[in-house]
């Protein structure tokens, strides 16, 4: 697997990093030498002072993660799983280096403590960062926040995003950190050898469509950008109480690529069912007083300098087919019975209407 793609495993679950996130007795399967552990921060992470108390988030996130308690302070650490790993998959020095540039520009990232990719001390690479407190809203309805601020919470996700889309990768040292030039039509070949070679988990007549149309109608253009990969409500923290994010999580995904992509991925909860993943389809946005896609689109369009974006339709239907083709190697795997969340299943059941929802944007393109 190339870095900064996609682990398909990973969309089989996911734990939050924030104060409020649960967190219980480490796995069996995940468990460490927590005393190599606390020697290794006494080393290495400024201001450390134990005892401290090790508790595993829940969820089926492929990297483990944790929770680290000391009497004056929490942190959390991120290691890859244990055992055989895809070529490139849970690369999470990728996470560290990017939240540490990042951080630099005073984009809200947590702070990273350390490094360690020294095996020998846990197992297997892992790095420390501060835990963020906030919110994570999981229902892009957003139900915990007052009907008269949700406006402002919109706008905030898409500010944060547009300012990370202008940030100059090379200054910060991330020039090589994706490949450049043909994004499209990389991971466009990419996810349909996938789904051409994923042989049990069968065909869909709207996804061999796609494979089929969708080379052919790349817009123009080769504007690079850092791309965080995955954003969505669900993957930032929220301040305590004001419509601000104040940490953006989950960095697996994060490469150079194209910002249309990062961006449409954001605005494709419009029109994703919210039983599927965080989405708005169905939902009536002037009762909730959530602004609407075009919205989205103009406020976005403003603040990167942009007149519009005449392909939005393509790019959204890239999106639903990228996600289409996770979920159908997630079915895959669940008929294997190498699947690595309980949920697979579930998940994989999705995946036609997945398939129909990029067809339908594809047809929009007209």
């Amino acid at each position: 697997m190339v870095a900064g793609q996609e682990d398909p495993a990973r969309l089989e679950g996911r734990a939050a990093l924030s104060a409020g996130a649960e967190a219980g007795e480490v796995r069996a399967a995940h468990r460490f030498d927590e005393a190599a552990l606390v020697r290794w921060m006494e080393a290495h992470v400024d201001g450390f002072a134990g005892p401290l108390t090790i508790e595993q988030f829940t969820g089926g996130q492929s990297n483990p993660t944790y929770r680290l308690t000391t009497p004056g302070r929490r942190y959390v650490l991120r290691r890859k799983p244990p055992g055989p790993l895809l070529k490139g998959a849970h690369a999470i020095e990728r996470e560290a280096r990017v939240m540490t540039a990042l951080r630099q520009t005073g984009f809200p990232v947590p702070q990273v403590h350390g490094l360690c990719l020294d095996e020998a001390v846990i197992g297997t690479p892992f790095f420390v960062m501060e835990m963020v407190e906030g919110r994570i809203i999981w229902d892009a309805r957003f139900p915990e926040v007052p009907r008269a601020e949700r406006p402002a919470y919109f706008d905030a996700m898409g500010a944060t995003l547009a300012s990370l889309h202008q940030i100059d990768a090379a200054a910060l040292g991330l020039g090589d950190y994706g490949r450049p030039g043909n994004y499209f039509h990389r991971q466009i070949a990419r996810w349909s050898s996938q789904y051409l070679e994923d042989v049990e988990a069968g065909r869909d007549p709207d996804m061999d469509r796609l494979i089929a149309w969708l080379p052919d109608h790349v817009p123009p253009g080769e504007d690079s950008a850092i791309v965080h990969g995955d954003f969505r409500c669900d993957n930032m923290i929220f301040h305590p109480s004001e419509p601000r994010v104040v940490a953006v999580l989950d960095w697996e995904l994060s490469t150079l690529g194209h910002p249309l992509a990062d961006f449409t991925y954001h605005t494709m909860m419009y029109r994703m069912p919210p039983d599927i993943v965080a989405g708005l389809a169905g939902a009536d946005l002037a009762a909730l007083n959530i602004p609407g896609e075009a919205e989205a689109v103009a406020a976005y369009c403003a603040r990167t300098r942009r007149a519009s974006i005449p392909a939005y339709d393509f790019y959204v239907a890239f999106n639903f087919f990228r996600m289409a083709a996770i979920f159908h190697g997630i079915k895959g795997r669940a008929l294997r019975g190498t699947a690595s969340s309980a949920s697979a299943r579930e998940r994989a059941e999705q995946f036609p209407r997945l398939a129909r929802l990029a067809r339908e944007a594809m047809e929009a393109c007209g």
